[in-house]
């Protein structure tokens, strides 16, 4: 006999990450447990790096900060995110940046689900595989609808430019939803091709809304350029009022603050204004007190530096992740450009390890945590019966070297089992 839901509620679907974790947690883990390895985890690892500013460890609260912020945040930090990106993308360009293309969230959901919440009556892409958290955030607003892109292992886990030409004619799409780069496959829309993608939202008035919290996690670059490589759809943009390109970054990844939750959407004013208006009765501002410390962080110098470190530590992290999965006989289709991750093809295991949710299971039992393929599956209101990446799992080189180790270890006893 089952037992009726409360009246009046939906059950509302957890996402990937935190499926694993909380059969993980039944397993036993605890995030202080040093027999454990989190390699399902999406953060970076937030200790001192070599080469890196140091890290806050203390802030002092200014008493006024213990009101409200504004919906938008605090006019200084919004005036400093645009001078960043004017500095970083936009030297030399007519049109620049300032505070009132800025908006500040408590967090990259917030700030993409006060998005989605201004979206119209709308046909919106988005890729296949792509994050997680994407799937209830299209699901729940219903105004718009979610159109799926598929992207091919062959094709480099990149959308050629005529094949997103006729999606965005052919189902007549007025918004695209973007992550770049792109987690779980870690590839990186960039120079030129991101040029053509700008100039084709302005050209056929679809709005690129671009997903940039890895942004920094760039590995196609020179080791040790000075300045970093840095990717942005900012560089190609043409009128900031005008072309309907819309960034959301945040300290999460990039300045490897995640706990903060502080984000910001960049974008036309027009955007912003409507991004405020759904903030008032979505979320009702960002946390306040931290705003006035974030300044320092973007600083370009101390944006330079840290770049650099992660650069430097997340590439060497990948380079020996790879090599590790591959002598286990785990396929890599593209190595990733970007990110910390690495979309890992099981298909050559032996059975059951050759299923994401099996081989995920297997882990917890060396207590090594990966997320399973079909959840970067997004399927907006599971309308689609047919679900794919079954043989795949997405693995976090974000944790540190050690912890990364343990877990790789504990994968390579995984398949000895089994073989």
């Amino acid at each position: 006999m089952t037992t009726p839901g409360i009246p009046g509620f939906r059950r509302v679907p957890r996402t990937g990450v935190i499926y694993v974790m909380d059969r993980a947690r039944q397993q036993g883990f605890r995030y202080d447990d040093p027999e454990w390895a989190n390699l399902g985890q999406g953060m970076p690892e937030t200790g001192p790096l070599p080469g890196a500013p140091p890290r806050v460890q203390r802030i002092h609260i200014d008493p006024r900060a213990q009101e409200y912020s504004p919906i938008t945040g605090e006019h200084a930090l919004r005036q400093k995110v645009a001078d960043l990106y004017n500095h970083l993308y936009r030297q030399g360009k007519a049109s620049q940046y300032t505070w009132q293309n800025v908006s500040i969230a408590g967090g990259g959901r917030v700030a993409l689900t006060r998005l989605a919440a201004t979206l119209g009556n709308i046909n919106m892409g988005h890729f296949l595989p792509d994050y997680t958290a994407y799937e209830e955030l299209l699901s729940v607003f219903k105004a718009f609808i979610p159109i799926p892109i598929l992207l091919e292992s062959d094709e480099g886990y990149v959308a050629p430019l005529a094949m997103l030409k006729r999606e965005i004619l052919g189902r007549g799409l007025r918004a695209l939803l973007v992550s770049n780069p792109c987690n779980p496959t870690g590839q990186v829309v960039e120079g030129e091709r991101l040029r053509h993608w700008v100039q084709m939202s302005r050209d056929y008035h679809c709005s690129l809304i671009v997903d940039e919290f890895y942004s920094h996690y760039i590995y196609t670059g020179p080791i040790h350029a000075t300045p970093p490589k840095m990717v942005s759809a900012a560089a190609y943009v043409e009128d900031v009022n005008e072309d309907p390109v819309i960034i959301v970054d945040g300290l999460t990844k990039n300045w490897r603050y995640p706990g903060w939750r502080l984000s910001w959407t960049l974008g036309p004013q027009e955007v912003i204004r409507a991004v405020g208006s759904a903030g008032s009765f979505l979320d009702g501002g960002p946390n306040h007190p931290f705003q006035d410390v974030v300044l320092d962080l973007l600083e370009p110098e101390h944006v330079y530096l840290e770049t650099e470190a992660i650069q430097s530590t997340f590439r060497r992290k990948r380079d020996y992740t790879l090599q590790r999965l591959r002598a286990m006989g785990i396929r890599v289709d593209v190595e990733p450009a970007g990110t910390f991750y690495v979309w890992a093809n099981l298909a050559q295991l032996p059975p059951p390890l050759d299923d994401g949710i099996a081989f995920f299971k297997a882990g917890l039992q060396e207590k090594v945590i990966t997320v399973p393929g079909v959840f970067f599956d997004v399927n907006p209101d599971n309308r689609r019966a047919y679900a794919r990446y079954g043989n795949y799992c997405r693995v976090s080189f974000g944790p540190d070297m050690s912890t990364l180790q343990r877990g790789l270890d504990a994968l390579e006893r995984v398949i000895a089992a089994h073989r």
